[in-house]
C-alpha cells in the first residue's frame, strides 16, 4: 500500500480515533482512486490534479453509483488531500471545492411499535435466545450502529446507572441510557449467559467483548446480521429488518414521542444535525395523518 495512505490511515487511527470500519472505508476509496489514476494516467497520488478527481467522480456517477456513494468517496479524497497539504506533501488540495451531487432523500424505513414488540418477544429462554434478546433490546433501546454493538466491551455497560458508553465513528464517546426492559435483558445475559459462552474460547479478546458467539469469540457483523434475519423471518418482516432499520425505528419513535432534535443528535452520534433532521419528516407526516383522521373539517 502507498506510504501516503499508510500514514493517513495511521493519522485517522491515532489522532482522529476513528473506528476500524471508518478507516477501512477511507482506505478503500483512496486505493480505488490511486489504482485508477495509475492505470489511466500513470500518476501517483501526490501528482493528481483537480481534473483527475472530477473525472473520477463523473465516472462513478456514470457507472450508476448512488449520490450518497459518490459524496462519500469525494469526502474521502478531500480528507486525504487535506492531510497531504497540511503535511506539505502537496501544495494544493485537488479535491477541494468539488461539487457533490444532490442526494435524493428516500422515505425512511422503520418498524411500528407493534412490530418491535413482536420482534422482541420472539427469542426464547435458551442461552442463544437470551443473548439475542439482549442484543435486540440494546439495538432498539439505544439506536447504536451495528459496528458499535459488536465492538462494545463489558466495561462499556453500567448496569447500576442504566447506561452504555459508546465510541462512535469519529472517536467521540457518548453515554446512552437503557430502558428497564433492555437493562434487565442485558443484566441477565452478562451474569447468566455470557459465562457459558466465554468458557468455550481461549481467544484473547473474549474476556473484553460484550457479545460472544458459540465459539466464545466476539460476535461479528455477519453473525449479527444472520441472527436478525432469522428473527425477521419468524415475524414475516425479513425484507424490512436491518440494523439500520432498527436504528431508524429508535429515532422515529423518539421523535414521535416528543424527543427534541438536539438530544436525538447526541444519542445517535451524528456530527451534522442535518443527518438527524431527516427523521422530522416522519413526525410531520404522522401529525398530518392524525389531523386528517381526527379533525371534523380535515
Amino acid at each position: 500500500m502507498n506510504e501516503f495512505i499508510k500514514e493517513f490511515i495511521n493519522y485517522l487511527s491515532t489522532e482522529k480515533k476513528m473506528s476500524q470500519n471508518s478507516q477501512d472505508a477511507y482506505r478503500r476509496d483512496i486505493l480505488e482512486f490511486s489504482r485508477i489514476i495509475q492505470e489511466k494516467q500513470n500518476l501517483d497520488l501526490d501528482e493528481a490534479s483537480k481534473t483527475e478527481v472530477v473525472a473520477h467522480m463523473l465516472q462513478l456517477k456514470n457507472t450508476g453509483k448512488s449520490s450518497a456513494t459518490v459524496n462519500r468517496k469525494a469526502a474521502s479524497l478531500r480528507a486525504f488531500y487535506n492531510f497531504m497539504t497540511e503535511k506539505n506533501y502537496i501544495s494544493e488540495n485537488p479535491a477541494v471545492n468539488i461539487k457533490s451531487p444532490k442526494i435524493e432523500r428516500k422515505s425512511i424505513e422503520y418498524l411500528t411499535v407493534d412490530e418491535i414488540d413482536m420482534l422482541l418477544s420472539i427469542p426464547d429462554g435458551s442461552i442463544k435466545g437470551l443473548r439475542d434478546k439482549a442484543i435486540l433490546e440494546l439495538l432498539y433501546a439505544t439506536g447504536i450502529r451495528v459496528s458499535e454493538i459488536v465492538e462494545m466491551n463489558v466495561v462499556d455497560v453500567n448496569l447500576r446507572m442504566g447506561f452504555v458508553t459508546c465510541t462512535g465513528e469519529h472517536g467521540k464517546a457518548r453515554i446512552i441510557p437503557m430502558g428497564r426492559p433492555c437493562r434487565a435483558a442485558v443484566e441477565e445475559y452478562i451474569y447468566e449467559v455470557r459465562p457459558k459462552f466465554i468458557k468455550k474460547s481461549e481467544d484473547a479478546d473474549s474476556p473484553n467483548a460484550l457479545f460472544l458467539n458459540f465459539s466464545g469469540k466476539r460476535l461479528t457483523r455477519q453473525g449479527l446480521w444472520k441472527m436478525l434475519k432469522e428473527y425477521a423471518k419468524s415475524v414475516g418482516i425479513e425484507n424490512r429488518l436491518t440494523p439500520q432499520i432498527l436504528r431508524n425505528s429508535f429515532a422515529v419513535h423518539m421523535i414521535q414521542n416528543g424527543a427534541d432534535i438536539k438530544s436525538l443528535q447526541e444519542l445517535l452520534g451524528h456530527e451534522d444535525i442535518s443527518a438527524t433532521q431527516i427523521y422530522l419528516s416522519v413526525a410531520k407526516n404522522r401529525i398530518k395523518e392524525v389531523y386528517d383522521k381526527s379533525h371534523p373539517r380535515a
